[in-house]
């Protein structure tokens, strides 16, 4: 086949995907260093749904003899999703753009040429249709607000509480955040640590196994929260209810969700149920919460006090805990969104016109 109307076919494969892969010319390029050609013809007709060694050698006659060990490249290489449990066979399933092929080469955090040549291609990307496809009719992420920010902490509300969800898993992992990496690779970093992206179950096994990142403790990962907090970094998670797989600690400066936000105003990210509020009796107009603000969404004004723009702010409550004051809070809004379920995301997505 005309290998480029094999990436192309591959791209169409991609599309499909709940969070799909518009063909552009970057795109092609990422394509060509992820998936050899061979690689890419077996991608084509790989299913996203888990299927074992056999139900794949079904779907591949001509591949059979050879096909186990393309697929463990694969995995290594971060293209394709394999586990075994006890007991059980090894299942396969061709991993998405998010999360999948498009952070596997950053997890371990090594300085390869792979990952150099990656970068570029995925930040030019954002801004060819990725970032819109992201943003397809409903976000594909969402805030998890700071639970000490809130300025009644008893308005917790039961999708928000992460400590409590995080005490319902049974694998905790840790890699490097691509996104940081991919912007230092591009003279564009930040100084935000990037150890700092959780995963958890079986998409945190597969880290592991695939020597992406490193198992790690509940509570050595509750204290990766915390730091992040310290930071001034985003909490953000799957936008759906009852589901958590991982956890980004995010920038404003770097996060393919945040930065894209703010540069193309696109929905990216949905935002918590609360928003900041300043107490303007009390507050001193230092700019603390104006510089930690991921969004630009909080500036002292010429009152010299600090102002909320509640259409730009995502509720994550990193102003709060640095305010010398104790003049900032997070609190409800007057709409409560809750997170869809998996039900109602895949039917948003599905049923979304092509951006």
């Amino acid at each position: 086949m005309d290998r480029k109307i094999l990436y192309e076919n591959l791209a169409k494969h991609l599309h499909q995907g709940i969070i799909g892969a518009p063909m552009s010319l970057s795109l092609r390029g990422i394509l060509e260093i992820m998936f050899t050609e061979e690689e890419a013809a077996i991608a084509c007709r790989l299913p996203f749904e888990n299927k074992t060694l056999e139900d794949l050698k079904g779907l591949l006659p001509e591949k059979a003899e050879s096909l186990e060990s393309i697929l463990t490249a694969m995995a290594k290489n971060g293209t394709v999703f394999t586990q075994q449990k006890p007991g059980k066979e090894r299942i396969y399933r061709l991993l998405p753009t998010v999360v999948g092929f498009a952070e596997a080469p950053y997890w371990a955090g090594m300085d390869t040429e792979k990952a150099r040549k990656l970068a570029p291609l995925w930040i030019e990307y954002r801004n060819e249709g990725f970032g819109k496809e992201l943003a397809r009719n409903i976000p594909t992420v969402r805030v998890i607000p700071i639970d000490h920010s809130l300025k009644n902490k008893s308005e917790i509300l039961p999708f928000d509480q992460l400590r409590e969800k995080m005490l319902t898993l049974k694998y905790f992992a840790v890699s490097k955040c691509p996104c940081r990496q991919m912007m230092a690779y591009e003279g564009k970093g930040c100084s935000h640590s990037i150890d700092n992206c959780l995963h958890f179950n079986d998409m945190g096994r597969y880290v592991v196994e695939q020597g992406m990142g490193r198992e790690i403790t509940k509570e050595e990962a509750i204290a990766i929260l915390e730091e992040a907090d310290k930071e001034g970094l985003v909490h953000a998670i799957e936008n759906l209810d009852g589901y958590l797989s991982m956890i980004c600690n995010c920038c404003g400066c770097c996060c393919v969700f945040l930065q894209t936000q703010k540069l193309l105003k696109l929905n990216m990210i949905s935002s918590s149920n609360y928003v900041s509020c300043v107490d303007e009796e009390v507050c001193i107009g230092c700019g603390t919460c104006e510089e930690r603000c991921p969004m630009d969404a909080i500036a002292v004004g010429d009152d010299e006090n600090a102002h909320v723009d509640p259409a730009c702010c995502i509720g994550c409550g990193i102003c709060v805990p640095t305010c010398p004051a104790t003049a900032v809070a997070l609190v409800l809004r007057e709409t409560i969104t809750p997170p869809p379920n998996i039900n109602e995301f895949f039917t948003k997505r599905y049923l979304a016109p092509e951006p």
